[in-house]
């Protein structure tokens, strides 16, 4: 498509993986789009992105000055917790709670192994300091802050070279006097080292999830600190009319500057990016109900989505550390194209977790792997244009894919072939497994859903995944290599904010509770202001976390409310939103049994511009000619002669019915023997399985 010389709105998503950075490229008035990937920089992120972004405006493709808008996923503060590359951190707690942070829970990580443990806590028992002072559980104060301790604290926090502080106090989340005093001593005192305070990032009860989370932050903050000035000054030089936005954990963009101080909010920026733009092309094409296939380089990502909503997690662990705050619900599991298949010491074949990721690779990649692999599995079937990836300019060594796969076949006794089919049936049932976790384990039917791959390597498998969950129908995006990336494009600007309120629930205590929900109100009306969200794209949410009397854990039930002016329904309709909640997680409901209010919770959403369908390939036809055939192994134990389509050459109505391959430059699609695949008006390739 040519470019058009009035085209000047163009948004640009770009989302780091293990193995590529994707970019997805969009000009409202022209419709045009424009994807690229490049192969990632685990050093160092930001290479990849600025080498992309150059890439892009030297070719032509997208003119750099004319960005508007770029939003960003990033794996960094993920990979850093793993890696545990933080910053040196210091804490600050209440007097007698300075070992909180390793009581915990106690309960054990692995139920039946006595040996495991929990890692380590990021800021060592040495580097956690105690000051005297007390909230009560009511927020009253118990014990008066003692300031006079703070010189000798600031001094220690220094003398050990903290890079970051985190200030942990009991019982904040109900009066954070104490805590805000404490954080702007240590601010003005300490101007180099990043403060967080546990009543800033989650004002939510149970204290130790709230102090591993601002920890976490904390750690994180010399980290993305020092990536995003970096990223910020060069995407400042590329593209310096462009709004940068990073993607959060729970789906929708913040600032850099939010980025900073809160950086444990971008824990799982990439795959949640992926779930808002599969709800975007389920939109499109009419499909409320999905389950996602986010199958990349080194893991699957999964989720269920319901009437194009994605549940929330509160609680989650990420490199083994509990996390407390809004995350999408995804089930991720080591199975990607460069999950390396292995011999246990039980002598059965296993795929997956440890991957060759993006270096070395898969053996096929030609950059020294010599480990066989789920890609090269995919090689040895036929199922990968021998061309290569990305049109062509990553070629693939199909030789070094079955001679990295042959010891397995001798061990097996079985050909290379049949040993590619086994690994690829292996990692089905894991992915299988994990589907099977977010969907039957809690009551849904996977039957019910359409299930949606993407990433590079999830329309090679969708299929076979779709088939073992006897599901019928698969959807593939129009760019399903690139669709976190374009995720991130229609992705808005979002916060979320949290007052926890446990009070029974009984139309006495409704004043108090709507007095908080003010307060929230407040808040996100400054948000608002400070993001300059105009009066006319400013949403409200508003849920309550409600449980019975007497149970540990609180349902979050979304309330229906009026946005101009929020108000919380009656007592007795509390109550029926509850009980519908229970019933359809429990399976049950007590109408007579007494219920609480614990959290009320409200999401700030500032609507960005939407973007409209994207345009045809100029050259698509509703009957397209394969551009090749070539033998490809599906389930029997030969090939089938296959005709290859590229997928630019699809039109809406075109119909195409299996055995058949449809390339596309940022991933392969399988359509097996029997099944049918057709393209709607919304550019999505719709399979439909063979009964």
């Amino acid at each position: 498509m040519e470019m058009d010389e009035a085209a000047t709105d163009w948004v640009v998503g770009v989302d780091v993986g293990g193995t590529f950075t994707d970019f997805y490229a969009f000009e409202r008035s022209s419709k045009t789009i424009r994807v690229h990937k490049t192969p990632s920089t685990p050093d160092n992120p930001a290479k990849a992105i600025i080498a992309g972004l150059e890439h892009l405006g030297q070719s032509g493709a997208v003119p750099l000055e004319a960005v508007t808008r770029l939003a960003h996923g990033t794996t960094v503060a993920t990979n850093a917790l793993i890696q545990r590359k933080g910053g040196t951190v210091a804490v600050v707690t209440t007097r007698g709670f300075r070992d909180l942070l390793e009581i915990g829970r106690q309960v054990r990580p692995r139920m039946y192994d006595l040996k495991a443990d929990y890692p380590p806590p990021l800021a060592k028992r040495e580097h956690r300091f105690e000051i005297t002072e007390r909230i009560g559980a009511a927020g009253e104060v118990v014990t008066p802050l003692d300031e006079s301790e703070i010189d000798a604290l600031v001094e220690q926090i220094r003398d050990i070279g903290a890079q970051a502080c985190a200030v942990c106090l009991l019982f904040a989340y109900a009066n954070a006097e104490h805590e805000q005093r404490i954080g702007e001593i240590l601010r003005a005192r300490l101007p180099d080292v990043a403060i967080s305070l546990s009543s800033e990032v989650q004002p939510e009860f149970r204290e130790f999830e709230r102090f591993s989370t601002t920890l976490l932050n904390t750690y994180l903050q010399p980290v993305l600190n020092s990536y995003m000035s970096h990223l910020e000054s060069e995407l400042a030089r590329l593209s310096p009319d462009a709004h940068v936005g990073i993607n959060q954990s729970s789906g929708g963009l913040m600032s850099i500057e939010r980025a900073r101080s809160f950086p444990i909010r971008t824990a799982l920026s990439g795959p949640a990016a992926g779930a808002m733009g599969a709800i975007h092309v389920a939109e499109l094409a009419d499909r409320p109900d999905i389950i996602t296939l986010d199958m990349g380089g080194t893991s699957a990502d999964v989720a269920l989505i319901r009437n194009h909503e994605t549940d929330l997690s509160f609680e989650r662990d990420v490199a083994g550390f509990p996390v407390r705050l809004p995350m999408v619900d995804i089930n991720t599991v080591g199975a990607g194209g460069g999950s390396i298949a292995w011999f246990d010491r039980d002598g059965l074949l296993k795929v997956g977790p440890l991957s060759a990721g993006a270096v070395p690779g898969p053996a096929c990649y030609g950059r020294g792997g010599t480990e066989p692999t789920v890609t090269d599995a995919n090689a040895v079937l036929g199922r990968l244009s021998v061309r290569g990836l990305l049109d062509g300019a990553m070629t693939l060594d199909v030789d070094a894919s079955r001679e990295a796969i042959r010891p397995l076949a001798e061990q097996m006794g079985f050909t290379v072939e049949k040993t590619a089919q086994g690994i690829l049936g292996i990692v089905t049932a894991n992915m299988m497994r994990a589907i099977r976790a977010i969907s039957v384990e809690r009551g849904h039917d996977p039957r019910d859903c359409t299930l949606m791959p993407f990433g590079g390597a999830g329309p090679l498998h969708a299929n076979a995944v779709a088939r073992a969950l006897g599901i019928r129908e698969v959807l593939v995006p129009f760019s399903p290599g690139i669709l976190c990336a374009q995720g991130l494009v229609v992705a808005d600007l979002k916060e979320d904010f949290v007052r926890s309120h446990r009070v029974a629930l009984t139309p006495e205590s409704l004043s108090s509770l709507q007095a908080s929900l003010d307060d929230l109100v407040e808040e996100a009306h400054l948000w608002f202001d400070h993001e300059q969200v105009d009066p006319a794209q400013r949403r409200l949410q508003i849920s309550l976390d409600m449980r019975y009397i007497g149970q540990n854990f609180e349902l979050r039930v979304p309330l229906d409310i009026d946005e101009s002016s929020p108000k919380l329904p009656g007592s007795e309709a509390l109550h029926a939103a509850f009980f519908r909640a229970h019933e359809a997680n429990y399976g049950f409901h007590n109408p007579d049994d007494a219920v609480e209010a614990v959290n009320l919770r409200m999401t700030a959403r500032g609507e960005l511009p939407s973007l409209p369908t994207p345009q045809a390939p100029e050259n698509a036809s509703q009957r397209p000619e394969p551009v090749e055939r070539r033998p490809v192994w599906f389930e029997a134990d030969e090939a089938d002669s296959t005709p290859i389509y590229r997928r630019v050459d699809l039109a809406p109505g075109c119909r195409i019915e299996g055995p058949a391959v449809i390339d596309q430059f940022d991933a392969t699609t399988l359509v097996y023997p029997g099944d049918v695949a057709r393209v709607d008006e919304s550019l999505s390739l719709i399979l439909e399985l063979a009964q």
